[in-house]
């Protein structure tokens, strides 16, 4: 009986022992691999709570409207300094990108929203860095959280059609749209076509251009005789068929064409011979109008004189030094008026307005 008893309690100390090790080892691999961060699969509502943060982040147009109320809070240190870039002969709109916008991207999407528009179109996109607005193009490299839409709205084709706004305002906002950005200054249809109607009509009111001719004698002008008179003179012959007088800046002065119908190409002027010449003066497009005009008298005179012709108006009556002095007159009260009314001749505005 004794040892029954004492085989007995072997067996219990020995599953006593092994039950000891077990909890021993278990406690050791809890700790080891124990995590302080809880399991979403079994803290309860852990997952409902990240669920509902996840669908707590607003979508392309809850966005908008949160920058919508942004703006209408106060101000927000925005490139307001806009006046290089737009003029009342403008219509401009700005946009604010809520991360930066490569300049490529939109370039293309401008293309597609805004590419039959009949009036010059410009776009200028904010550089930070450099606290100023710079050009855009093709070519343009970089991001932006600000970019401009510039539409001229009068140049010689007249004031801007209601429909090339409507299809300016709505392409703008389709760009915005596409990127989930915000137009920050969307103008008053009305109002901008009241605008544009205004100085279409003033610009028609100063939009003269002044012309000489000179007209051959007995024996037509030969074209290699017009070349050398128009070289010596530095003129240039362009693509348009003209020669261009220049300043010292590359800006026409004034230029000469044929007072027949062919226009001047390099490769044909040693078989030309024409009755005559004629030499235009750009009223709104050309600086210090009187002295200009000046010069092109001067030169007018000269080609007469060497080509045996004579300098006439276009009804074709000599042209003296009386109607030089009403020339002069009328080209100054027109400049007048442009520079009263801040379009000062042959600046950069009145070159755009003046453009067909």
């Amino acid at each position: 009986m004794s040892l029954i008893g004492a085989g007995v309690a072997g067996v219990i100390g020995v599953v006593l022992y092994n039950k000891w090790q077990e909890g021993r080892h278990r406690r050791q691999a809890e700790k080891a691999f124990r995590s302080e961060h809880p399991d979403v699969l079994l803290e309860p509502g852990l997952g409902e709570r990240h669920a509902r943060e996840d669908d707590s982040q607003p979508d392309a147009t809850e966005l908008r409207e949160l920058r919508a109320v942004s703006e209408s809070a106060g101000p927000r240190n925005l490139p307001l300094d806009t006046d290089q870039l737009a003029s009342p002969a403008d219509c401009m709109v700005r946009i604010e990108c809520i991360e930066p916008l490569p300049a490529a991207r939109l370039w293309e999407a401008q293309g597609r929203h805004l590419g039959s528009i009949a009036k010059p179109l410009r776009w200028f996109g904010f550089d930070d860095e450099r606290n100023q607005w710079l050009p855009l193009d093709s070519h343009s490299a970089g991001s932006h959280h600000w970019f401009a839409a510039v539409m001229q709205l009068v140049d010689r084709r007249g004031p801007i059609a209601a429909a090339d706004l409507d299809r300016f305002l709505d392409g703008v906002q389709k760009i915005s749209d596409e990127f989930m950005s915000v137009p920050a200054s969307m103008p008053a249809r009305v109002e901008t076509l009241t605008r544009a109607a205004e100085l279409d009509a003033f610009c028609a009111g100063v939009d003269i251009q002044i012309g000489l001719n000179v007209v051959a004698g007995e024996e037509p002008f030969p074209g290699t005789k017009l070349r050398g008179l128009a070289e010596a003179q530095g003129w240039l012959l362009r693509e348009d068929g003209a020669y261009h007088a220049e300043d010292p800046d590359g800006d026409t002065m004034f230029t000469m064409t044929n007072l027949e119908a062919s226009a001047f190409v390099a490769s044909e002027l040693k078989d030309l011979q024409t009755r005559g010449v004629t030499l235009l003066l750009d009223v709104p497009r050309t600086p210090f109008g009187p002295q200009t005009f000046d010069r092109m008298l001067v030169s007018a005179r000269k080609i007469a004189e060497a080509l045996r012709g004579e300098v006439v108006d276009d009804n074709r009556t000599a042209f003296g030094e009386t109607q030089a002095r009403l020339v002069r007159g009328q080209i100054e009260q027109f400049q007048q008026r442009m520079a009263e009314s801040g379009i000062p001749a042959g600046g950069e505005l009145a070159r755009r307005l003046f453009s067909a």
